[in-house]
């Protein structure tokens, strides 16, 4: 992923050196657990952990002419044991395995790793949403429904919705990191040739990984692609949020906005423009972590017990989503954390229709008066209509109607359009949504 995109914690996560870094934690693994089993000599071992290194350039070197970077890495290794007049011990480095029990295994890790930084910005994030939301609770708005004014809602229902979707989000992305917590040292086919079972079970637990049940040269791919539809998810649920934003900053609506800055500029060409930029990147940024999780459904499928047509793709779709998902949940986070709220022009907006969002209450009580629900419905909606295309007061209209006031009292149309019946079961949902003080 280009650097724009990149925080640094999880760039360094993804990085060439981590990498490696990874790949000579599971090597000194094994060859510490090959040497309580008694199949490494214990010299051998302490030599390697106290000198066993690499440089990324060196092994980018000599991939250069073996086009085979395990082979490098192996070999940039054995250099540096050699240098360090260890060269024997060097032979028992990546005993009894095979490319991918260190490459599996490794990237295991590295995914590990990252889940670790997602979750806490997940957390953070929805930290963030109940605050706000609590703020909000009670800030009357209008609901829309195809995009048309529907019925009251608070802005708080909004974003404990969002909360609610995120905390769902959270627990499908736990589950699937845990399950991708797997590594593998079963050799070039699954077979657990070379090495007694314990060794494998050893080396993952020393790694804070668990030993894959069954695997071919290769872990299932299933468990990555479980991972990047969990990150997939993650980030639908942060473009809901930013397209939200977007259509409530809109210049007929001016309900919400996304923090501005001291200096900052909209337009090349008219000064007065304040554009959602940083919801319009959340929106766009979503679609290519989305678009990852089909490579990685393809990656599935793969020749006998390993081809290495999953290889080249993961190198590109597993970094690039984690930095993105880290990304945008940093600046989901920054969104909801700053944005700006009117609820005044809420209640502008709202009440712009004159009433006309109360016709369901009004049918409602009509047909609870004794009126059939065909009669009501053709009386409540010719008002509306009429209302509507005339800038009507709908209210006033529904108050003056003979065949309105022979059903229902003053009393009773007090209460259709009054905010507070509409809202009546707000607090409740908060207590089932964040839970009872």
């Amino acid at each position: 992923m280009i650097s724009r995109y990149t925080r640094p914690e999880m760039g360094r996560i993804w990085s060439e050196q981590n990498k490696y870094d990874q790949w000579l934690s599971v090597e000194l693994a094994a060859s510490e657990t090959l040497a309580e089993l008694g199949q490494v000599p214990s010299e051998a071992v302490k030599a390697l952990k106290a000198h066993a290194g690499f440089t990324v350039e060196r092994i980018e070197a000599i991939e250069r002419e073996t086009r085979h970077d395990v082979i490098a890495f192996t070999t940039a290794v054995a250099e540096r044991m050699a240098a360090a007049g260890e060269a024997g011990a060097s032979r028992w480095f990546h005993f009894g395995m095979t490319s991918n029990d260190v490459v599996d295994t490794a990237q295991a890790c590295q995914m590990k790793q990252a889940a670790a930084l997602i979750l806490a910005s997940i957390d953070a994030l929805l930290a963030t949403l109940e605050r706000r939301a609590k703020e909000f609770q009670h800030a009357v708005q209008i609901g829309r429904t195809h995009g048309i004014h529907a019925e009251p809602i608070t802005f708080g229902l909004k974003l404990a919705l969002w909360y609610d979707e995120l905390r769902r989000n959270r627990a499908r992305f736990a589950q699937a990191a845990e399950e991708a917590r797997m590594g593998k040292i079963s050799g070039a086919v699954g077979t657990l040739a070379h090495l007694p079972m314990e060794a494998e079970e050893r080396i993952c637990h020393k790694l804070g990984l668990r030993a894959a049940p069954i695997s071919s040269q290769v872990l299932s791919r299933d468990l990555h692609a479980a991972y990047i539809a969990a990150l997939a998810l993650v980030c639908a649920t942060l473009e809901k949020i930013a397209l939200e934003v977007r259509h409530l900053q809109r210049t007929e609506v001016r309900e919400v906005m996304e923090p501005f800055a001291t200096g900052q500029k909209g337009s090349s060409a008219m000064p007065h423009k304040k554009n959602p930029i940083v919801c319009e990147q959340i929106c766009g940024l979503a679609r290519v972590v989305r678009s990852n999780l089909q490579a990685a459904f393809e990656n599935i499928a793969l020749w006998h017990e390993r081809d290495i047509s999953h290889s080249s793709v993961e190198r590109v779709i597993l970094p690039d989503s984690c930095i993105l998902t880290d990304y945008l949940l940093a600046k989901t986070t920054w969104l909801v954390e700053g944005m700006r709220v009117f609820p005044a022009r809420m209640k502008q907006n709202l009440e712009s229709t004159k009433g006309l969002v109360f016709s369901g209450q009004v049918l409602l009580d009509l047909v609870g008066a004794g009126m059939l629900r065909e009669q009501a419905y053709q009386l409540v909606q010719t008002q509306a209509l009429a209302c509507w295309e005339s800038d009507g007061d709908f209210e006033a209209t529904i108050r003056a109607l003979p065949e309105i006031q022979a059903q229902v009292t003053v009393a009773q149309l007090d209460h259709a359009f009054a905010y507070e019946r509409q809202l009546g079961n707000v607090d409740a949902i908060f207590a089932r949504v964040f839970g009872r003080v």
